[in-house]
């Protein structure tokens, strides 16, 4: 990949394990906690692309409660447990190799920022928890177009920033709808396959695909 003058990463799923919150819950939540939390992040997600369409929006974190308010109900899980899943959703963990991978790139002298449906609080204290603090350029949210992914919109917002070519980025992102946007959109998307899942049939195939971040270092 040549001629890169910014990377952009996704957050949640790409940067943020959504899971850590239930997993942090799962001596309570029991055996199941791993299919409700993927559960109320589709469930989430779901949310996200309908309210675009039926043009009725509220930003990530009441999507975030109201998925989680179906997920709690379809699981079973006794409702006391909603305050403690919501507060540590506000402070996801990392994947393992995020900070190391951020710190080489920030070395390398890249512009780097985030892309996300999360709403500006939600993503600096998710980065501030972190310990990511002087890592990013800027933090993108979808609140400055009231638009979700995979809305072009979204995608444009860095673009506008940053007055450089479509071409010039590298985004990441661990969701395949999300690489496929954001390829159709002009990005160079690198797919983060942690889990050795499979390409959505979205008239986009991504040239790049990385196991976890420190592989990007072999593509810059």
């Amino acid at each position: 990949m040549k001629n890169i003058k910014a990377i952009i990463f996704d957050a949640y799923g790409t940067l943020f394990d959504v899971n850590s919150a239930a997993e942090k819950c799962k001596d309570k939540i029991g055996k199941k906690w791993e299919n409700f939390s993927n559960y109320w992040r589709t469930t989430q997600l779901e949310y996200t692309w309908l309210r675009n369409l039926m043009g009725r929006h509220k930003d990530f974190w009441q999507i975030t409660e109201d998925s989680l308010d179906k997920s709690m109900k379809v699981f079973e899980i006794d409702s006391s447990m909603k305050i403690d899943l919501l507060n540590l959703y506000k402070i996801l963990s990392t994947f393992p190799e995020v900070k190391d991978a951020l710190n080489t790139l920030k070395e390398k002298k890249y512009k780097l920022a985030i892309l996300s449906n999360g709403t500006p609080s939600l993503l600096n204290e998710l980065v501030k928890s972190n310990n990511l603090d002087n890592i990013f350029d800027d933090v993108f949210s979808i609140e400055e177009v009231k638009a979700y992914k995979p809305d072009p919109k979204v995608y444009n917002i860095p673009i506008k920033k940053y007055q450089i070519q479509k071409n010039e980025v590298a985004y990441l992102s661990a969701n395949t709808w999300d690489v496929s946007a954001g390829g159709n959109y002009g990005f160079n998307p690198i797919w983060v396959n942690r889990n050795n899942n499979i390409f959505d049939n979205l008239d986009f195939k991504p040239v790049n695909e990385i196991k976890n971040l420190k592989d990007i270092n072999n593509l810059l």
